[in-house]
């Protein structure tokens, strides 16, 4: 990925005057958001697979990073691939595009502190801004114009401890809710989470978009990955249907029209 770093001019000058000046253009620099760094992924154009959104054009932005290790992780290269570039140069490569919709996401995209700038010069620059997350960081930082994707992890996931439960109580009607399902033990868990936490009556009152519910798909075990097998788009449908949950089966399109190891989509 190329970047054009900001580049930042002084006016030449002398003696305490140049030492005020110098003082003074650092300060403002430390408080412009776009001069902070993040270390970015990848960044590109593709259709969103995901979410009420899918099927849309969407440009991602795929920060590196995650405190998680999921066994079903398709994005085992973004721990600790990326480059450190400035958010300035983030959101202008974003609107380069010419796409109204964009998603934050990774790795983990809230681990980075400068995420939170990110997702706010987007929203101000009128963007439609998604937030994928794992649930496992606080969610409360994020601009109020930002909708969240929250991804709750089931036990299959072998990540599921780290849910954030207090993130349900700031969840908004805009936002979404997750769960990638590895088995019959997965979706009976999820099954139980929306009936407990209070997810389906939050949908049906308006108070939450969507309750999503992924198959896991296969993948291979990697250097920090324990891989899975994965689950029958099928299987998972008819166990919706016949408990008439109120919930959305989505398939990861993304997925459906390339390769799924496919990078970049």
């Amino acid at each position: 990925m190329s970047v054009n770093p900001l580049q930042h001019l002084m006016p030449t000058c002398s003696g305490a005057r140049a030492a005020e000046q110098g003082a003074a253009f650092g300060a403002a620099r430390a408080e412009d958001p776009r001069s902070g760094t993040l270390r970015v992924n990848e960044i590109f154009h593709s259709i969103q697979g995901e979410s009420t959104w899918s099927g849309e054009p969407c440009v991602f932005v795929r920060l590196t990073g995650c405190p998680l290790r999921c066994t079903y992780c398709d994005t085992e290269y973004a721990f600790r691939e990326g480059l450190t570039v400035t958010v300035g140069d983030v959101v202008d490569r974003v609107l380069g595009f010419h796409c109204p919709l964009v998603e934050l996401t990774g790795g983990e995209p809230l681990a980075q502190k400068r995420a939170f700038d990110l997702m706010r010069l987007l929203c101000d620059a009128g963007l439609t801004v998604l937030v994928e997350t794992s649930g496992a960081i606080d969610i409360a930082p994020c601009d109020p114009r930002a909708i969240r994707i929250l991804d709750l992890k089931t036990p299959g996931s072998g990540e599921c401890d780290r849910n954030w439960w207090a993130n349900l109580a700031d969840l908004r009607p805009a936002d979404e809710v997750k769960f990638v399902v590895t088995d019959r033990a997965d979706y009976e868990w999820a099954r139980g989470v929306i009936a407990e936490r209070g997810l389906g009556s939050m949908f049906r009152e308006g108070r939450l978009r969507a309750i999503l519910m992924s198959p896991a798909w296969a993948q291979a075990p990697g250097l920090e990955v324990a891989g899975t097998p994965g689950l029958e788009h099928r299987a998972l449908a008819e166990w919706i249907l016949a408990d008439r949950l109120a919930v959305r089966l989505q398939v990861q399109a993304h997925k459906v029209i390339w390769d799924p190891g496919t990078r970049g989509v």
